[in-house]
């Protein structure tokens, strides 16, 4: 049975009133030797299987959606190696109405970025207001983070710091404003999942995409980051072997191109120290 009609199979058994979750795990099951062929070894694919069931049934929300989407979230969840839904943030599949997205954790693209094997050095913090920090941009650009030994005080901003293997490095910075006015104005899911569960890990993963906006990184991993909070519209049988096709975005709005900040080429991308 391939995955084409297994697909149509357990459609026509959850439209004559099937259980919607027994008809899911179904699919999940005919999509096994495209999660087996999708997976890199960091992950066997009998942990990979159990992860999404278990996402499956911790919320019951998921059930709702298209097996498109569903199944396409997961699919991307394989194709980058990152654990669905587990206490390590790596990655998350968020109900939105009746579509699943994918979303990055801000723990998977920094797993990612490591993979890619051009980056010396990624990190990213929350700043307190009790905090010493200090920063400025430009062609000698300074940063300066001291946190408060007791009473911090609440998160006022965001950053986060690249350094390359070729000697580059840069940073980004966001105020906790920016960061909720960005997140509400971009993602339809922001009063849905993560961005509400673990606002911090969301707030750092949107510093650490932006600092590695400009860096030049493999295409692959851009293209990973492309998938961000996407929905797959489409299954084929073919499905490992397209990482980045037939996705669309539900954010509020779509992207504008950015300017490239101070000390870095806009053609090329690259950070000057």
């Amino acid at each position: 049975m391939n995955t084409k009609g297994g697909l149509t199979e357990r459609k026509a058994s959850m439209q004559q009133g099937g259980n919607a979750r027994t008809s899911m795990q179904g699919l999940i099951q005919a999509m096994e030797p495209q999660i087996r062929k999708a997976l890199p070894s960091v992950i066997t694919p009998e942990r990979f299987t159990r992860m999404v069931l278990t996402a499956l049934s911790s919320t019951p929300k998921l059930q709702t959606c298209t097996p498109q989407s569903f199944l396409g979230a997961m699919m991307q969840a394989a194709q980058l190696g990152v654990e669905p839904n587990t206490p390590l943030g790596q990655a998350y599949l968020i109900p939105y109405g009746n579509v699943c997205q994918f979303q990055l954790g801000y723990k998977g693209l920094i797993d990612l970025a490591y993979r890619s094997g051009e980056v010396s050095s990624i990190q990213a913090h929350e700043v307190h207001e009790h905090d010493t920090f200090e920063f400025e941009f430009g062609l000698e650009p300074k940063l300066r983070h001291v946190p408060a030994k007791s009473d911090r005080g609440p998160v006022t901003f965001y950053y986060a710091v690249l350094k390359l293997k070729n000697g580059g490095v840069g940073f980004e910075v966001m105020s906790r404003e920016d960061v909720e006015k960005f997140a509400m104005k971009k993602s339809k899911a922001y009063r849905n999942g993560p961005w509400q569960t673990d606002f911090d890990e969301m707030a750092k993963k949107t510093v650490l995409k932006k600092v590695l906006k400009y860096a030049p990184l493999k295409t692959e991993f851009a293209r990973a980051v492309a998938t961000d909070e996407t929905v797959k519209s489409t299954l084929s049988d073919h499905m490992a072997d397209e990482p980045n096709e037939m996705y669309t975005t539900i954010d509020n709005e779509p992207d504008k191109p950015e300017e490239a900040p101070k000390g870095v080429n806009p053609e090329t991308g690259e950070v000057k120290e």
